[in-house]
C-alpha cells in the first residue's frame, strides 16, 4: 500500500498554489510578503503563481444571481479577468489571499474580486472545497487583524483547509520593502508557508486512503418570517 501511495504521488502533476496580490501597488509590501511565502513553497517543489489584482478595474458583484442560474463557473461580467482567475483557482491545489489594510479592512478592488469569485465558486458545487487556503494582511500600524479575519471569511465559507502560523498572519511596513525590518512578521510568513506546503502534501498523500466527506446540500435559512 505504501508503494502504491508513493507511485500515485510521483505520477501526479506538480502541485500548484495561486497567490493574489490585492494591493494597488504591483511591487509593494503585499507583493513582497507573498513572495516570501512563494520562495518557501517553491523550495518544497510547489509551483507558485502571483497574480496582480489590486491595480485593475474590477467591478463589484451585481447581485444578479446569473451565476446561480447558469452554473457555468462564470460571472456574467466578462469585462475583467475575474472569470480567468476563477479557473486558475479551480485548477490550483492551494490559494493565498494577500491584502493591504485600508481603513482596517480589505482593499476595495480586492474585495470586489473576492465577492464575485467566491460566490461563483459556491454556487457551482463549491469549486474551492478542500483546497488549502491561506490569508495574509499587510499593515502600517493597526487594523491588520480585521483585514486578516475578513479574508478568512471567504476561505471558511468555502470549506477550505487553512494552515496556521506561529502568530496571526499580519506583517508590518509602510514604504515598499519595509516589511523586511519586521523580523517577527517575516517568521510568520515563513512558518505559514512551511505549514501550507506540509498540509498540501498531507492532503495529496491521503486522497488514496481517506475518502472526502460527501458534500452537503446547502441549507439557507432566512431569519425574517412572514
Amino acid at each position: 500500500m505504501k508503494i502504491f501511495v508513493l507511485l500515485h504521488y510521483l505520477k501526479k502533476k506538480k502541485m500548484k498554489v495561486v497567490a493574489f496580490n490585492g494591493s494597488p501597488k504591483k511591487e509593494g509590501n503585499t507583493y513582497f510578503a507573498l513572495q516570501i511565502m512563494a520562495d518557501v513553497l517553491r523550495k518544497k517543489n510547489i509551483e507558485v503563481e502571483i497574480i496582480q489584482v489590486g491595480n485593475q478595474k474590477i467591478q463589484g458583484c451585481l447581485a444578479c444571481n446569473r451565476c446561480y442560474v447558469t452554473k457555468d463557473e462564470c460571472c456574467i461580467n466578462h469585462s475583467d479577468p475575474v472569470n480567468e482567475w476563477i479557473q486558475k483557482m479551480k485548477e490550483a491545489d492551494g490559494i493565498i489571499l494577500g491584502t493591504p489594510t485600508h481603513y482596517a479592512s480589505v482593499a476595495g478592488t480586492f474585495k470586489s474580486f473576492l465577492d464575485r469569485a467566491f460566490y461563483v465558486a459556491g454556487v457551482n458545487n463549491s469549486l474551492f472545497r478542500h483546497k488549502v487556503g491561506a490569508a495574509i494582511a499587510v499593515v502600517r500600524r493597526s487594523g491588520g487583524m480585521t483585514a486578516f479575519q475578513e479574508l478568512n471569511n471567504y476561505l471558511l465559507y468555502s470549506e477550505m483547509v487553512i494552515p496556521a502560523s506561529n502568530y496571526w498572519n499580519v506583517i508590518h511596513g509602510t514604504t515598499p520593502g519595509e516589511i523586511f525590518e519586521d523580523k517577527e512578521g517575516l517568521q510568520i510568513m515563513t512558518v505559514l508557508a512551511q505549514n501550507m506546503a506540509w498540509l498540501l502534501k498531507l492532503i495529496e498523500n491521503g486522497k488514496t486512503n481517506i475518502p472526502e466527506p460527501e458534500r452537503e446540500k446547502k441549507i439557507a435559512t432566512n431569519f425574517v418570517r412572514k
